[in-house]
């Protein structure tokens, strides 16, 4: 299931980067707010390479922008194969996509923690981020979709809800679910 479930959210990760940066470039046209180069800067800090003040090389924010949205893909494709599917899941996501990148930022030093930020640029980071995760999830969804249903919807089949008097499903079914097979 892991390996489904890794080529299956990257794959929906760097669709999701698409839809964003899509999204993205009309907000800008509308807004005049220009284009960031914090995932440049992100990368350059990571991997030692030297940085300038301004504009940052377009290849480096391009590497970083898509290679981290199909890293953290991986997470919502791992999600969908469990049975966690739906815009619930996109929502959960949503918050892992804007928990990665703070945590990139902050701990390189080259942004700051959101609640000091402008609320404009917080509403505007959030809608994006968003976007990238419900893009994200509908093609997980409908990748995992293909490989029938997650354990997690095999046990909720058995009696909608959570339930106390509804036990789990047996290993035998979960691992029959995990190799697509639900």
């Amino acid at each position: 299931m892991l390996k489904r479930a890794a080529w299956q959210g990257m794959v929906a990760g760097l669709a999701g980067a698409t839809v964003m940066t899509a999204a993205e470039k009309i907000e800008q046209r509308f807004t005049g707010r220009p284009g960031s180069f914090m995932p440049a800067r992100v990368l350059s800090r990571l991997a030692g390479l030297p940085e300038k003040p301004g504009r940052q090389p377009l290849w480096r924010n391009l590497t970083m922008h898509y290679g981290q949205a199909a890293l953290v893909g991986v997470v919502r494709g791992v999600m969908a194969q469990s049975g966690l599917r739906g815009p619930v899941a996109s929502g959960m996501f949503t918050v892992v996509r804007l928990t990665t990148d703070q945590i990139l930022e902050n701990a390189t030093g080259a942004g700051a923690p959101p609640q000091t930020w402008p609320r404009r640029e917080l509403v505007v980071d959030v809608l994006h981020k968003a976007i990238y995760a419900f893009a994200t999830g509908a093609v997980a969804d409908a990748l995992a979709r293909r490989d029938g249903p997650g354990p997690g919807q095999l046990h909720a089949a058995k009696r909608p809800g959570r339930r106390s008097d509804v036990g789990p499903i047996s290993p035998r079914v979960a691992a029959a679910a995990r190799r697509g097979r639900g």
